[in-house]
Formats: C-alpha cells, sequence, structure tokens
C-alpha cells in the first residue's frame, strides 16, 4: 500500500492552495467548484471547502516536512516570519532533531524539521 492523497478542510481555499504551492513545493493541478488538487511526487493534496468556517484542529495535529539540515531549517524559519507566515514556535531541538511548527492559511499546522541533528540514540529509528 502507498499513500495516494492528503485532504484537508479549509475555508480559505485558494489561500491554503497558494501556501502548499508557494512553500512546499506543490504544483496546482485542478479546482472543482472551491477546492483544489494539489500534486507532489508521489502523492497528491486535496483541499476541500469547507465553508465559510474554518474547521477546528485537534491541538496536536500536524503535518511534518523534513529538510536536509539545520541551516535550510534556520533559513525557511527565517522566510516564514519575514512574509508573515503564523509562527507557533521558535526553532527548538528535543532530540530527534531540530523543528519548528507553523499554521497554513485554513489553520493547518505544520512541522519542518530536520534529523540532522537528532541525537545518537534516535539516529538509528530513521530511513535515511
Amino acid at each position: 500500500m502507498k499513500l495516494n492523497h492528503l485532504s484537508f478542510p479549509s475555508a480559505d481555499t485558494e489561500a491554503t492552495a497558494a501556501f502548499f504551492e508557494h512553500y512546499l513545493g506543490f504544483t496546482i493541478a485542478g479546482t472543482w467548484e472551491r477546492s483544489y488538487i494539489l500534486k507532489r511526487p508521489g502523492y497528491d493534496v486535496v483541499i476541500d471547502y469547507a465553508g465559510p468556517d474554518a474547521p477546528e484542529w485537534p491541538t496536536n495535529f500536524h503535518l511534518g516536512f523534513e529538510l536536509p539540515d539545520l541551516e535550510a531549517v534556520q533559513a525557511l524559519y527565517v522566510r516564514f516570519k519575514a512574509e508573515g507566515v503564523q509562527m507557533e514556535t521558535e526553532i527548538f531541538n528535543n532530540g530527534r532533531g531540530s523543528r519548528f511548527f507553523c499554521r497554513a492559511p485554513g489553520g493547518v499546522m505544520f512541522e519542518m524539521n530536520t534529523r540532522r541533528d537528532a541525537a545518537q540514540q534516535y539516529q538509528g529509528t530513521f530511513d535515511n
């Protein structure tokens, strides 16, 4: 079995899709009504129109994207802050690597991380 797609509700599908395209490297492949289909190699993301009210997400629900190293995490953090992305945390290292959390328009939370600087005890737990 492989991942086919992820689907997220949003009250502002245009802004949510633009975030995925601009910051995460997705391509907008199509739209219907007020929903969007986004593509990346290996899987799709569907941004479904949820109506006029923003969905409420469970506190810790998020998607994680891995970057190659701490410098890439720091550069993306600086870019996101400068461009007004809603930041949830500063950069921190919890032993499993350095990361920060932010939110896309529509409320989906993202973890941007690297495992390159993870503590030795965690190094063997990742596929590289």
